[in-house]
């Protein structure tokens, strides 16, 4: 028993670290990963434009799937506005091949990245899919959130209508 109070407390206390480091107002790590295309892309691209969101997902990922739906119509509706969606997927050698027949089935239009060795997934503390964090336009940090339920979605959309404002 003191062993699982042990073992609790060790994982309660990397997890708490773990949201510190990644905390809101913090710099937003600077990463390049490859894009579907096959082309070099650094998250300093994307920022001074508007509100920039990092989606880790992957094929396998059910709730993964219902949430890209939703961010994916987000996406369409502020895109011209300065939103900038960057989905970044966490699939291994084993499925990387899935990703891109599966995001052209979807029609998604947003960037696809890959973080084939979850480099980037562990740099920003993603250690369950689906995990979103928020940038503002100038690389700060305004959120992060694990997991998807309906209705999440919609608190995300006005964070992201706010820092457009």
């Amino acid at each position: 028993m003191k062993k699982i109070i042990l073992i609790l407390f060790i994982s309660l206390s990397f997890f708490s670290f773990a949201q510190d480091e990644l905390s809101q107002g913090k710099t937003a790590p600077n990463f390049k990963l490859e894009s579907l295309d096959g082309n070099n892309f650094e998250l300093t691209q994307a920022l001074g434009k508007g509100p920039v969101l990092l989606s880790f997902w992957a094929t396998w990922c059910k709730p993964c799937m219902e949430e890209m739906n939703e961010l994916n119509k987000i996406y369409e509706e502020l895109k011209e506005k300065g939103f900038t969606l960057l989905a970044i997927s966490t699939d291994n050698e084993k499925t990387i091949a899935k990703v891109k027949p599966l995001v052209k089935s979807k029609g998604y239009n947003f960037t696809v990245l890959l973080d084939k060795n979850s480099d980037v997934a562990r740099k920003y503390y993603a250690q369950q899919i689906p995990y979103s964090v928020l940038i503002d336009k100038d690389g700060k940090i305004i959120s992060s959130h694990m997991g998807y339920m309906k209705g999440d979605e919609k608190k995300l959309r006005e964070k992201i209508l706010s820092l457009l404002k």
